[in-house]
């Protein structure tokens, strides 16, 4: 086991007054999000080197679950059947255009591998590097957003992945999942109602911020929300593109009119 504790001194998380956000990768306006929760807590530290320590610890945390990340099932199942999804359908290597393009049992099997790669990142990670109670809740933010990132730009797959709902979802079910009542919620809503699942994606990202505002979460809880709504957004961009040019895809079988028939 790697030992590299992290200690707050106060216990508590400081005013949000101190927030410095560090543009760690692109797109750079969620990880800001992100580490401005880091920045706001490591300024309570003693001395330089607890920080710098801390920070060294933090940033191994992120890379291992960004290599963690970076495992696509898609990609992985993929070579077992010799193709490549992001050749058919959307270009997408998600679970949606896995099951558009391969069927149920393909897809399902993608969707637990990138929940699960998730929830080994938050769940793992964190107590691999023997972290302080103290800060398990950071450490496990940061972990599971650098997941996200591992997915949408996989290190082993030529940085073309997926666009990070599902490996959002396995972070979130170990860190927050009363959070995912209202993201699924959400997501089923739009989805029955529009048909299309970019948007309903995009809008059950977005309903995070609000449940974790209403449910008096952490300031960090908040900001981790805050960056994946902004990040699905930007991942689905060329979703709400086509949605805004009529050429998105529908799936009209799930329309609820469609349900009892004409």
């Amino acid at each position: 086991m790697i030992r590299a504790r992290m200690t707050f001194v106060g216990g508590s998380w400081p005013d949000t007054r101190w927030c410095i956000p560090v543009i760690f990768a692109r797109p750079a306006l969620p990880w800001a999000f992100i580490w401005a929760g880091v920045a706001s807590s490591f300024h309570t530290f003693p001395n330089r080197t607890s920080w710098a320590d801390a920070m060294t610890a933090l940033i191994t945390m992120a890379l291992v679950s960004y290599l963690l990340g970076s495992v696509s099932g898609s990609l992985l199942f993929g070579r077992l059947r010799r193709v490549d999804i992001r050749t058919m359908g959307s270009g997408n290597a998600g679970g949606t255009n896995a099951l558009r393009t391969q069927g149920f049992w393909f897809a399902l099997g993608v969707v637990v591998v990138d929940v699960g790669k998730a929830v080994l990142a938050v769940l793992w990670v964190p107590a691999w590097f023997d972290t302080s109670p103290s800060t398990l809740e950071l450490a496990r933010l940061l972990c599971g957003f650098a997941a996200v990132l591992g997915h949408c730009y996989p290190l082993w797959h030529g940085f073309r992945g997926g666009k990070g709902a599902a490996t959002a979802v396995g972070a979130l079910a170990v860190i927050q999942p009363w959070l995912l009542i209202p993201m699924i919620g959400a997501w089923i809503l739009v989805l029955v109602l529009s048909g299309y699942v970019g948007l309903a994606t995009v809008l059950a990202g977005i309903s995070l911020v609000p449940a974790a505002l209403y449910r008096g979460d952490s300031t960090a809880l908040v900001l981790f929300c805050l960056a994946v709504a902004l990040f699905m957004t930007f991942t689905h961009r060329s979703n709400l593109k086509r949605l805004g040019a009529g050429t998105e895809h529908r799936f009209e079988k799930v329309l609820l009119k469609n349900w009892f028939g004409r």
